[in-house]
């Protein structure tokens, strides 16, 4: 077995380390989510607070972890006669995003169970990180379907294994810890909430810390065992605090000012629902138990919010997640107790340093985040990098988007096989019944009608004499379903001198931003390709971040000529090595422009060749005609003609006529 990075050797992330330390003294406080950019020691970090985490006592041979002072009564290996019991490390557990829901919540054998009625059942990983750890690195991109099955277990604190009639139910409770990039996507809402904490890490910029970071990983390197062996004292010391702080938690008194200040900033902050303040509540009382008190001071209250309350207060995924301290801060002076709850949180009342020495047993600052030493620097745009200056003096400064609207959805026609999602139809694991099919590998959906009708005919032959159905393998039927995937949405948006006018090009965005959002909505990826002066650009490749589009969006400049082929070539040429990546995520290309192409010889010839290019590969698309005025040419009607696409205008794009766009698409491509 691998000796895991020691938990006090990571440099620095204050922040990070005292979120996990407070869930390993409360684990009712709700998990961590950590979110920032590569190679900022989050997974480190997490790995090795489980060598932390005190033994468990179990039933001794059962799978599922039982209590041995409470088992759960219905454990499927129960019932437990007492006194049977050994000690074991907690274990932590990692969800791989691509798991299979067999994989997480555990396989019933489905024959044995029609056959002969038994409930063969092997235990999945939430059964494994029961009294546990639970880890998904990133989080954001794991399946909605294993998504759900997260929060119904998180929730009721069991999992429940259901097939056709038989079930099975464990128990299920377990800190649930992930970390995730959110320039790769954001995640789910009833997700995000779950996490009892957030935090957000970067890497130092000071030299002297990230030299530190280096030193440290290479001793590491070199020696990983020498060098867990020089920071066994300071694991030891951090060990037997959350051992004490955990024997102290019952003791700590949350007064009624310490409440009303808890109250009043979740109220102040307008979070939703009533989990802040209970996280909060919890959080305090932990942080004053890891600091060795028995009363809830203001500076834990405050400290608290900082950890529970920045994810919890975004109302869509482009608003920055954080607190304004100000705001934090005077909230806190104006809802003070009078019992002594109501510190200011300064003087002498910080909790005393743990064996880091700093804060709350966290390093100095002249610490940095152990990682692999480089900075992870956000990724730039693609393979044109951020637009550049390209129509000379006829450059104008970005224009601000208009508020986002509600938008129908744009479908891809056709039934695909993509990643799940909410969008377009697909085949997938999840959603209604359409059919049945011979099982290709594990058996994962019993068609049962299909199942029972297979293996009718041979009863006699088998030798069937009891009630019981003969049923071999060969009967075994897999339901074939129908749900939504996920698309590729790929902006083409025209950025020339035609579109600059401020409000035109206000108006444009703001129509690109409800669109985005519909895309985050729907578990879309998201690519921007702008064009302008003499060139295209890919001013954000192909990701899952809506974040980052809505960031370039905002910054995109306008000016100069419309090279409208251009852009459309290398939209296409995305899309080309896209398809080389991820085959089966079908794309939908919208084109935001008026219709117009100058610069160059032939311009409008060009950009008719390069829109058949689309329509010869099948490309779903709609063109958003942003031709204003009296007198219109309907130029933007000509090329989604020539995509194989349909048009609508900005002001459609908010009306139910575009509901109608999925069936001219079809209409258009049958007519074709």
């Amino acid at each position: 077995m691998s000796t895991p990075f020691p938990f006090t050797a990571v440099v620095g992330q204050d922040d990070l380390r005292l979120a996990l330390l407070l869930n390993a003294v409360s684990p009712a406080v709700g998990g961590v989510l950590v979110r920032g950019e590569k190679g900022t020691a989050k997974s480190t970090a997490v790995r090795a607070l489980s060598a932390l985490m005190p033994e468990v006592d179990v039933v001794s041979g059962c799978r599922f972890s039982c209590d041995p002072d409470s088992p759960d009564p219905g454990c499927p290996d129960g019932p437990h006669a007492p006194g049977a019991f050994a000690s074991r490390p907690a274990r932590m557990v990692e969800l791989p995003v691509g798991a299979s829901e067999d994989r997480l919540v555990g396989a019933l054998d489905i024959e044995r169970a029609l056959a002969e009625g038994v409930k063969a059942f092997e235990p999945g990983l939430l059964a494994d990180a029961h009294r546990g750890i639970l880890y998904v690195d990133e989080v954001n991109l794991l399946h909605d379907h294993l998504v759900d099955l997260l929060l119904d277990a998180a929730a009721m604190g069991a999992s429940y294994v259901e097939r056709e009639g038989v079930s099975v139910r464990h128990a299920a409770r377990f800190l649930l810890v992930g970390t995730m990039n959110p320039e790769e996507g954001e995640l789910r809402p009833q997700l995000l909430d779950r996490f009892g904490l957030t935090v957000e890490v970067a890497a130092s910029r000071e030299p002297d810390q990230r030299v530190e970071v280096v030193r440290r990983r290479l001793a590491y390197d070199d020696d990983p065992a020498g060098f867990a062996a020089r920071w066994a004292d300071e694991e030891a010391a951090v060990r037997a605090r959350i051992v004490a702080a955990r024997e102290l938690l019952p003791s700590v008194r949350l007064g009624d000012g310490a409440l009303r200040q808890i109250a009043a900033t979740c109220a102040a902050f307008e979070v939703d629902g009533m989990r802040a303040d209970i996280v909060m509540a919890r959080t305090a009382t932990a942080l004053a138990a890891w600091a060795g008190r028995t009363e809830v001071l203001a500076e834990d209250v405050r400290q608290a919010a900082l950890l529970a309350l920045p994810h919890r207060r975004r109302r869509n995924p482009f608003d920055a997640p954080g607190l304004d301290e100000d705001k934090l801060d005077e909230t806190l002076e104006e809802f003070g107790g009078p019992d002594g709850d109501g510190h200011d949180g300064g003087g002498d009342d910080d909790p005393d340093p743990g064996p880091g020495g700093g804060p709350g047993g966290q390093p100095e600052p002249d610490d940095a985040p152990q990682g692999d030493g480089d900075a992870a620097a956000r990724p730039e745009a693609g393979e044109g990098g951020e637009p550049q200056p390209s129509g000379g003096a006829g450059d104008q400064s970005p224009a601000r988007a208009a508020e986002p609207f509600r938008t129908k959805v744009l479908s891809v026609p056709g039934l695909g096989e993509g990643a799940a999602g909410r969008r377009s139809r697909a085949r997938t694991e999840h959603g209604r019944t359409i059919g049945a099919r011979r099982p290709r590998g594990a058996l994962t959906k019993l068609h049962l009608a299909a199942t029972v009708q297979a293996a009718a005919p041979h009863q006699r032959a088998r030798g069937r004499s009891g009630p019981g159905l003969v049923v071999r393998r060969d009967d075994l039927r897999q339901a074939s379903r129908e749900g939504r995937e996920g698309n590729l949405v790929l902006f083409v948006v025209d950025a020339s001198g035609s579109m600059a006018a401020r409000q035109r090009m206000s108006a444009v965005k703001g129509a690109v931003l409800s669109l985005l959002l519909d895309a985050y909505q729907r578990r879309d990826k998201v690519g921007l390709v702008t064009f302008r002066g003499s060139a295209a650009d890919v001013a954000l490749p192909p990701t899952s971040s809506v974040d980052a589009a809505a960031v370039r969006l905002e910054s995109l400049p306008t000016g100069g000529r419309t090279p409208l082929a251009a852009g459309l070539l290398r939209a296409h040429e995305v899309l080309r090595v896209e398809r080389l990546r991820d085959p089966a995520r079908r794309p939908l290309v919208v084109v935001v422009t008026d219709g117009r192409a100058t610069g160059g010889p032939e311009p409008v010839a060009l950009a008719g060749r390069a829109a058949r290019l689309f329509a010869a590969d099948g490309t779903a698309s709609v063109v958003v005609d942003c031709e204003s005025g009296p007198v219109r040419l309907g130029l933007a009607g000509r090329l989604a003609g020539e995509l194989g696409g349909t048009a609508v205008t900005l002001d459609e794009l908010r009306a139910d006529s575009i509901a109608g766009l999925v069936k001219d698409v079809q209409a258009t491509r049958r007519a074709a």
